[in-house]
């Protein structure tokens, strides 16, 4: 597996290490599982959302 390094503060990189260890992680499959997790919460706010008109007359089209 390929790899690379982000910087990131001190304070940041404790914190994040002390949550791998409470999930029983690495520190890359804990960075992982926050990237995938913030994508489903903008899923989420996309999802719940107003509809826009396009997805509205979609919804009313008449299938018959």
């Amino acid at each position: 597996m390929q790899s690379t390094s982000v910087r990131i503060d001190v304070v940041t990189h404790r914190e994040l290490k002390k949550l791998a260890a409470m999930l029983g992680a690495s520190v890359g499959d804990t960075v992982k599982l926050a990237v995938c997790r913030l994508r489903q919460d903008e899923i989420g706010a996309e999802l719940s959302g107003e509809l826009g008109e396009t997805e509205t007359a979609w919804l009313d089209a008449d299938l018959g």
